[in-house]
């Protein structure tokens, strides 16, 4: 069974920074796109950022010379790097992966982890 296990969370002031991980175990199956989305109290979940398997990454405008995501293949983990923080990146954040299976695609999403800035 596939398992995401995010990490990193936690409250912060705001200007500081916050690197989130995921984890995904239980499959052999080779991995697409790996994202980062992240929802606000009362709002949809949004986009952040994603990145594909060879490394070619995208970001909301909003988080754009803030935010930095990476992935390491070899340990089917993604992350998500957060320097200069603003109140307003408060939110739960998703890791979501693609898994590139022999009938298609299959997307996975992580439990979340909270981030919080204070102003």
């Amino acid at each position: 069974q596939v398992q995401l296990v995010e990490s990193g969370g936690g409250l912060v002031q705001a200007g500081g920074s916050l690197t989130l991980s995921c984890v995904v175990s239980g499959t052999t199956a080779s991995i697409g796109a790996m994202r980062w989305y992240r929802q606000a109290p009362g709002k949809q979940r949004d986009l952040v950022a994603s990145i594909t398997r060879g490394g070619t990454t995208n970001y909301v405008e909003s988080v754009k010379g803030r935010f930095t995501i990476s992935r390491d293949n070899a340990k089917n983990t993604v992350y998500l790097q957060m320097n200069s923080l603003k109140p307003e990146d408060t939110a739960v954040y998703y890791c979501n992966v693609v898994m590139v299976l022999t009938a298609g695609y299959l997307e996975h999403w992580g439990q979340g982890t909270l981030v919080t800035v204070s102003s």
